[in-house]
């Protein structure tokens, strides 16, 4: 019997995490491989039902990997905001189409998408990272960066991580300094727009 019951909700969001989906298994703790081994299988009933799923951050190195896709530590970005440009598929998405042409977003990450997986489609990219974003199906949406933090939670997120090896922790003051100068509003339409689609009331 599965862990959930996908009839059950009306979408599944996957957010960020400690883990990286490109660590070697050995280096993988029991509890991610726990994790991965459980979303995994949630991944093929969402997959298999196009239902509608959000993964950010950790969620685009699991669907990357799940579906055949390269994640490694090509594209690595430091933490803060960084600029994000649509694709033409994107512009004709029925969700990122409801955002900025370009905008600014948060990102913070040690591995990314450098092969995208068979059946994704490219929503939006970046300088540092070409894989900001893609689709698979019509409704699985995955991105890179992270459309649920705000400028104070990223704060939050440097002091924790700070020996984590995202930055050196010599850096985190203009880190802080850097984010608390940034004004990042697009991406959290996204995540309002998934949630409008997908209710089911």
């Amino acid at each position: 019997m599965p862990l959930i019951e996908l009839a059950d909700f009306s979408g599944v969001i996957v957010g960020g995490s400690p883990f990286n989906a490109s660590e070697p298994s050995e280096r993988k703790s029991d509890v991610q491989r726990r994790v991965e081994r459980e979303i995994g299988n949630l991944l093929d009933d969402i997959i298999a039902d196009d239902f509608p799923f959000f993964g950010a951050c950790y969620g685009i190195g699991l669907v990357t990997r799940h579906l055949g896709g390269v994640v490694d530590g090509r594209w690595w970005e430091k933490p803060g905001p960084t600029r994000v440009t649509l694709t033409p598929e994107g512009l004709a998405d029925p969700l990122f189409g409801t955002l900025a042409p370009s905008f600014d977003a948060y990102v913070g990450h040690k591995e990314a998408c450098s092969v995208l997986p068979d059946g994704g489609v490219l929503l939006a990219s970046g300088q540092a990272c070409p894989v900001q974003a893609f689709r698979v199906r019509r409704n699985l949406y995955i991105t890179q960066f992270h459309p649920e933090l705000t400028r104070e939670s990223l704060i939050t997120r440097l002091r924790v991580y700070r020996n984590h090896g995202y930055f050196h922790p010599d850096q985190i003051d203009g880190l802080i300094q850097s984010v608390g100068s940034s004004t990042v509003a697009e991406p959290a339409r996204l995540l309002k727009a998934f949630v409008e689609r997908f209710a089911v009331e």
